[in-house]
């Protein structure tokens, strides 16, 4: 790598006037421990399940043993007649009420998308799909009836394979066709890019299939008021549920009132709209009491949407000094057996990111969406941008082995440079702000990189056993879901807009209603702390509510890393408009004009005199008892505010991977991982900490342990916690961590968000460092998860033998290029 300019290294910052002085008692940049934790870590809060109601009774939901299957008849007489029992009922018995569950994303004009009723009706497309439900006075009672319930199935065909799925006279999954839709972007001239190409790459890629496996499973409850209902439920869209609720079952949206309490854990898992929410609500609404249905560890690897499921044909044109000239992508997306609430457009929030952080002259992306007779997909932590980045970082460090070049030297005569921000891609998006050459160059010297490329070299003279691989990955990601504009062109039903209200009690105290509804982030911590800096009141002083839409009634929710994007930056409006009312109201009683009043550290003065002041809490206490207000000035300084982002932010980083692979068993072992993180302005470190750390660790899960496997039957085999490896602590390394800083310019606390980086960086930098371990034996792909048994298996689909190839995997020199 040549040497980086110190000026490169600079960190570029950004800050908003009210909230960027320096100040060590600024809450804003402090890492506090999160209030909300002493009622998490113990338990004592109010999850879905811990709800008791007087005559609440129970629900269990009897599910298809059949990926495929038409339904031919479902008695339930004995099911009735078993004790405790007090209801039973069959999609057929609720057809007329139970509507179709929604999809928001329609992405083409022509996108064939099958009605998806709560409970089959006449045919089952995926094991795990419901086809009836028992109400009983206990949990217990209303499982064992089930098994009372006798469904007579006429077994079909699955479809478990994408590319045969497609074949003409395959087997269907809805008598309309097994493509749901064929999306396209392009810009620039690929042929001119391909042609005479000195290098040109052919890759094929899966992302496998995973199940999010939060650690609170799904509940819902709901209980009837009248002609009124609340639903409680673990969802991360309180908001966008009650909306879609309405429109599914009629119930009028004002007379719906949903509440997410604290749930734990989410990860897109609860983005969605469930069949069990829909019918929990019918059943309330039928019987007159409330009702309440929690699912099973395995229950919800069935029924709880999955996520990736990608097969990626990747066509890379370089130069032969490493330039890329363009990039092509061919994207087979599985959306299982139905397209639910955002399924069709996961695939689609990767399509502009395939290009990641490199400049290139052409691009063009085709992603075909597949039905088959498996669990829907949806969105999953990253949601397309992990798959991105992904395929983009794994073909980098093609370029790099088939150029004989440093994978990092590739970078850097790819990717864009700090000075050249704002910088407009060739998918169209702005990359408003960025330093890769500072995350690089940090991540480097933390991870010690030329000290592990000097050992590989020593291992491989050695001819070791144990061979020392490195992986790199550079990733940037889009995150501040979204401009609402921009989701509108994309063909989303919804906006990307969030609310926030700020409300001054009489005695100072204050209370910041979001719409933004946490599942573990911290949101109460952080809104806390940006309201203590932008009023100047203690950070205890401060409340926060979520969740609950009497509470909060207008938001739009928690995912894509929009919270603190959108969503704090709504507070930070509402709180501006807050100090604009009290300003005024200040200045009558210091009898001086509003132009001339300052407002500093929650004290409101006049320019230059010193013993006129007053506080925020003394105005609020003023307006309250309005004896004394200006005319025309009401009495209140409660304010609300909506953010609608312009554009997305645009966190980066560098991660680095060494591994050591045991070229005899198979066994992969991460010996040192560094991450540094480009996040913008950091409002608490103690959570960045926790998101990045958990983020690695679901991306390299996804490397190294995750798979949802089918049989040939279409049967989910990987239903319980012994078959689908979920890694503890324990069969994590120990993480380097590190920030760079380069504010974001398009909010005023120039913040990028955090929540998806681990995941979307990590999974690349894994399996680059497995690969780079065994290219001297001619591996040049293991496929995921990379388990000891398909590194073994890669070992003898290569050469099985060391190369003579000089620099293999990771060399400095220079060579020119072929084709591959």
């Amino acid at each position: 790598m040549s040497e980086i300019a110190p000026e490169a290294i600079a960190e570029q910052v950004v800050q908003s006037d009210q909230l960027a002085e320096p100040d060590a008692h600024r809450e804003v940049g402090s890492p506090r421990r999160r209030s909300e934790d002493a009622r998490l870590i113990t338990g004592r809060t109010q999850w879905t399940d811990n709800l008791q109601l007087p005559g609440m009774c129970h629900v269990a939901f009897l599910r298809s043993p059949y990926a495929h299957a038409r339904i031919t008849g479902v008695d339930t007489t004995a099911a009735r007649e078993r004790a405790g029992v007090i209801a039973v009922f069959s999609g057929a018995d609720l057809a007329d009420e139970q509507g179709s569950l929604p999809c928001a994303w329609p992405v083409t004009e022509d996108m064939v998308l099958p009605d998806h009723p709560p409970l089959a009706v006449t045919e089952v497309r995926y094991a795990g799909e419901p086809v009836a439900c028992v109400v009983a006075r206990d949990r217990y009672a209303a499982a064992d009836a089930l098994e009372a319930i006798d469904v007579d199935y006429e077994p079909l065909p699955p479809v478990l394979d994408m590319e045969k799925a497609l074949q003409e006279g395959a087997d269907k999954v809805h008598e309309a066709g097994n493509k749901s839709y064929t999306w396209v972007f392009e810009n620039g001239d690929l042929d001119a890019a391909f042609r005479d190409a000195p290098v040109l790459l052919e890759r094929r890629y899966v992302q496998q299939r995973l199940i999010p496996t939060a650690m609170e499973p799904r509940a819902v409850v709901c209980e009837p008021l009248g002609d009124e209902f609340t639903l409680w439920s673990s969802t991360q869209i309180p908001h966008i549920l009650r909306v879609m609720l309405a429109t599914v079952t009629g119930v009028p949206e004002h007379k719906l009132r949903v509440i997410a309490p604290d749930v734990g854990g989410g990860f897109g898992s609860k983005l969605q709209v469930y069949g069990e929410e829909v019918i929990c609500l019918l059943l309330a609404r039928r019987l007159g009491r409330p009702v309440k249905w929690t699912e099973s560890r395995s229950e919800g690897t069935m029924a709880t949407h999955h996520g990736r499921d990608q097969i990626q044909r990747m066509t890379l044109a370089a130069e032969a000094d490493g330039t890329i000239r363009g990039l092509k992508v061919d994207l087979l997306a599985d959306m299982g057996a139905y397209l639910m609430l955002i399924t069709p457009g996961i695939p689609l929030l990767g399509a502009f990111l395939y290009n990641s952080i490199y400049k290139m002259g052409a691009y063009s992306f085709t992603c075909t969406g597949v039905f088959t007779t498996k669990t829907p997909t949806d969105a999953y932590r990253g949601a397309g941008r992990p798959e991105a980045t992904f395929a983009i970082e794994r073909m980098v460090d093609e370029l790099a082995a088939e150029l004989d070049l440093d994978p990092l030297e590739v970078r850097r005569r790819n990717w864009i440079r700090h000075e050249e921000f704002p910088y407009d891609t060739i998918t169209g998006l702005t990359y408003d702000s960025g330093n890769y050459e500072a995350a690089t160059e940090k991540a480097m010297q933390l991870f010690e990189y030329d000290k592990l490329r000097a050992e590989q070299a020593d291992r491989r003279e050695r001819d070791d056993s144990v061979q020392l691989g490195i992986g790199v990955s550079t990733f940037t990601e889009m995150c501040g879901l979204a401009p609402s504009r921009v989701l509108g062109s994309l063909g989303n039903t919804a906006g990307g807009w969030e609310n926030a209200s700020v409300r001054v009690l009489p005695t100072g105290k204050v209370e910041v209603v979001t719409g933004s509804s946490a599942h573990g982030q911290g949101h109460e911590t952080a809104w806390a702390q940006i309201t203590s800096d932008a009023l100047g009141v203690p950070f205890e002083d401060v409340r926060v509510l979520h969740g609950d839409t009497r509470v909060s009634p207008k938001g739009l929710d928690t995912y894509g890393s929009r919270s603190l994007t959108v969503g704090g930056i709504a507070v930070v409006g509402a709180c501006e408009k807050v100090v604009d009312k009290a300003r005024r109201i200040a200045a009558h009683l210091l009898e001086a004009a509003e132009q001339d009043i300052e407002f500093r550290a929650g004290t409101f003065s006049v320019r230059g005199v010193h013993d006129a002041s007053t506080t925020l809490q003394e105005v609020a206490l003023a307006t309250f008892t309005a004896h004394d207000l200006p005319d025309g000035v009401e009495a209140s300084l409660d304010s609300d505010a909506t953010f609608d982002p312009e554009n997305f932010s645009f966190p980066h980083g560098t991660h680095l991977c060494a591994t050591e692979v045991d070229t005899e068993t198979g066994f992969v072992r991460i010996r040192s991982y560094v991450a540094v993180d480009d996040i913008g302005r950091v409002v608490n470190p103690m959570i960045v900490e926790g998101q990045v750390h958990g983020g690695l660790a679901q991306g390299i899960a996804q490397a190294l342990y995750e798979e949802a496997v089918y049989d040939a039957d279409g049967n989910l085999t990987t239903t319980t916690m012994a078959d689908y490896l979920v890694p503890s602590a324990a069969d994590l390394p120990t993480f380097v961590t590190d920030r760079t800083e380069t504010a974001a310019t398009t909010n005023p606390l120039g913040v990028k968000g955090v929540g998806e980086a681990g995941t979307i960086a990590s999974t690349p930098a894994v399996v680059n460092a497995i690969v780079d371990a065994l290219r001297p034996y001619g591996v040049r792909d293991v496929p995921m998860p990379c388990t000891p048994e398909r590194v073994w298996q890669a070992l003898r689909g290569g050469t099985g033998q060391r190369s003579a190839q000089p620099g293999a995997g990771g060399g400095l020199g220079s060579v020119s290029g072929g084709t591959s």
